[in-house]
């Protein structure tokens, strides 16, 4: 099931769904997860493995990480191939000064926006 790929279509259909808690990226020199943690998104990189978690499983496991934010979800099935569609969702939210962290799976697109612009971000995202 190959997703939408016409630039047009995907930002006339987004629907913008803010999810519940503050999400922090963590980072581990190897790849154990610790229990207790339910990562939303695991990456491997040559410096270490990150990871995107809820901020309270961080806390709970006495984690350093950065980045307090928001998960928005645009629940619109975008193709992986689709062009253009990311970029102008992030260079919109770079002219009104809003950081994004863009994570693509399979069927939807996520951004990971600082905890205190995410109502702001919303509003943004809505009037595309």
């Amino acid at each position: 099931m190959s997703g939408q790929t016409d630039l047009d279509g995907l930002l006339a259909s987004i629907t913008p769904e803010l999810v519940e808690g503050v999400f922090v990226f963590v980072t581990r020199a190897n790849r154990e997860v610790p229990a207790g943690i339910h990562p939303r998104m695991v990456f491997e990189e040559a410096e270490g493995t990150t990871l995107i978690v809820l901020k309270v499983e961080a806390e709970a496991a006495g984690m350093d990480y950065e980045f307090p934010c928001r998960m928005i979800t645009l629940s619109v099935h975008s193709s992986l191939s689709a062009i253009g569609f990311m970029a102008r969702i992030t260079n919109e939210l770079a002219r009104h000064g809003i950081s994004v962290n863009p994570v693509s799976g399979y069927y939807h697109d996520h951004l990971f926006v600082p905890e205190a612009r995410a109502g702001e971000a919303l509003q943004i995202l809505s009037a595309l």
